[in-house]
């Protein structure tokens, strides 16, 4: 399969299967993110895997979604803002840095037969309370993870390409 036909066949899967993911899975995923780049390679991330179905519980009253508390794996992305690249002008690239680290997870889901949601309407407070999260670590995502329930996924509405490029230029043709 090539890096298209994976970005292809990734969509945000919401109906979760009752089938456990194996922890060897869940390992490549997760080394898909280790190799995923970042500003300066100063790798802010951390994930912390939730498998435990209580903590899972407590999670998903942070993003009161159906779908999401079925999930049975959520990978809650962490971005250390102690560690993180700043720019001249203090802006801080731990989202960027956590949104390609979970960009590779999502893709590698594909890979493997997995399915991912890329979650960040939640109430980070509440993750970082139940987590008992130091001061400089943030949430900036959840991925609940999992088989897909039945395997007819969505139509994907794309803008076209011409609507999101531009040469030489912004609106240059």
């Amino acid at each position: 399969m090539t890096f298209l036909d994976l970005a292809a066949q990734r969509y945000s899967l919401r109906k979760f299967s009752e089938k456990p993911v194996e922890k060897e899975k869940i390992l490549k995923l997760l080394e898909a993110a280790r190799l995923a780049p970042s500003a300066v390679n100063y790798q802010p991330c951390h994930f912390v895997v939730v498998t435990d179905e209580a903590l899972r519980a407590k999670i998903s009253e942070g993003y009161s979604r159906e779908w999401f508390a079925k999930a049975p794996v959520v990978i809650v992305a962490l971005g250390d803002h102690n560690a993180s690249w700043k720019r001249r002008d203090g802006k801080d690239h731990t989202d960027v840095d956590v949104a390609i680290a979970v960009d590779h997870m999502t893709l590698a889901a594909v890979e493997l037969g997995l399915g991912t949601c890329w979650v960040c309407a939640f109430d980070a407070a509440h993750v970082h309370h139940v987590l008992e999260l130091p001061e400089h670590l943030e949430a900036i995502a959840l991925l609940p993870l999992g088989y897909p329930l039945d395997g007819t996924p969505p139509v994907k509405k794309r803008k076209e390409l011409d609507e999101l490029v531009s040469w030489n230029g912004y609106n240059q043709a």
